[in-house]
């Protein structure tokens, strides 16, 4: 199971493709915008599969964690 990111740009100009790469190849398309995860295309067996799997469950989150952006506010001011 492979996991790609890609530009929502990219993504729509690509749509055909990417099912095609999702449906056959089971691949997995983090699509951002703005440089931001902000949606996943994955295929129905593989949604079912998420569903029933708490293996890959598991692996998902994971993905979800590391693509997810933390974010800092303000910065630390040391007292001398």
């Amino acid at each position: 199971m492979k996991t790609k990111a890609i530009a929502s740009t990219e993504a729509q100009n690509n749509f055909g493709r990417i099912l095609n790469d999702v449906i056959k190849n089971n691949t997995r398309y983090v699509v951002k915008r703005h440089h931001l995860p902000q949606a996943i295309i994955l295929s129905l067996d593989d949604l079912e599969q998420l569903l029933v799997n708490h293996s890959e469950q598991h692996k998902m989150a994971q993905i979800i964690r590391d693509l997810t952006p933390v974010y800092h506010l303000g910065e630390t001011i040391t007292s001398e």
